[in-house]
């Protein structure tokens, strides 16, 4: 028998815009198999038995968003993103309060473009990290020689990979101690590129749950171009 899942809510950041991919518009609105990278994401979350809410940030005035039928539905909030990850991110948590999250419930947050996660990695972040005192993420051992560059742009020294792991998302914690270590690094100015940076920075050890190397975030043209294969495989 399965065990049940543990209830969670969901924060989203989609306010960025995407420069790198070089599009009309943000890269979470850009369509894979008929469908925007967004709403592929939202769909990865959307109908789980655990899912108690969930919070989108998107940017103030986004035109894209109301234009998705998903917009309608009664389990995603809207929340104003920010002009970093981390402001975004804090915005979400503070809508989730409103909602009667409280500071014990767990809260995964998920890049807006990384629309391919599995749902055995999403269970399997669930279940390893259900009791942990933390909570952690999704990451991928490095697979590849790791080279450190100096200023010039020559290799400085190898890093020993078996050490090295790829942060992905979900990234799972307590809404209390996320939205403390957020808000602190904000304040003291630390760049925190995602939410287990800002854990790591307020002392904590957040664990690393292995996954799928195919989670990946859509960056540039040919992260997508590569997805679209896969896709039309598939189909």
């Amino acid at each position: 028998m399965t065990a049940p899942s543990i209830p969670f809510w969901v924060v989203i950041p989609a306010a960025g815009v995407g420069s790198r991919m070089g599009a009309d518009r943000p890269k979470q609105y850009l369509k894979l198999a008929g469908k925007t990278l967004l709403e592929h994401t939202l769909d990865c979350f959307l109908g789980h038995p655990g899912l108690r809410g969930l919070v989108v940030s998107v940017a103030a005035g986004d035109p894209w968003w109301p234009t998705l039928e998903c917009a309608l539905s009664p389990s995603i909030h809207l929340a104003t993103g920010g002009s970093e990850r981390c402001d975004s991110v804090l915005n979400a948590l503070m809508t989730l309060s409103e909602l009667g999250a409280g500071a014990s419930d767990w809260v995964l947050v998920h890049d807006a473009a990384r629309p391919n996660l599995a749902a055995t990695d999403l269970e399997r972040l669930l279940g390893e990290l259900a009791e942990d005192e933390v909570g952690g993420l999704l990451a991928v051992p490095a697979k590849d020689t790791l080279k450190r560059a100096d200023a010039t742009g020559r290799v400085s020294d190898t890093l020993d990979r078996t050490v090295i792991w790829h942060a992905f998302t979900p990234q799972m914690f307590r809404l209390g101690p996320l939205q403390r270590a957020l808000a602190d690094a904000l304040v003291a100015g630390v760049a925190v590129t995602d939410e287990a940076s800002a854990m790591e920075w307020a002392g904590h050890a957040p664990r690393l749950i292995e996954g799928r190397s195919d989670n990946i975030k859509i960056t540039r043209p040919e992260d997508l171009a590569w997805l679209r294969r896969g896709s039309q495989t598939d189909a």
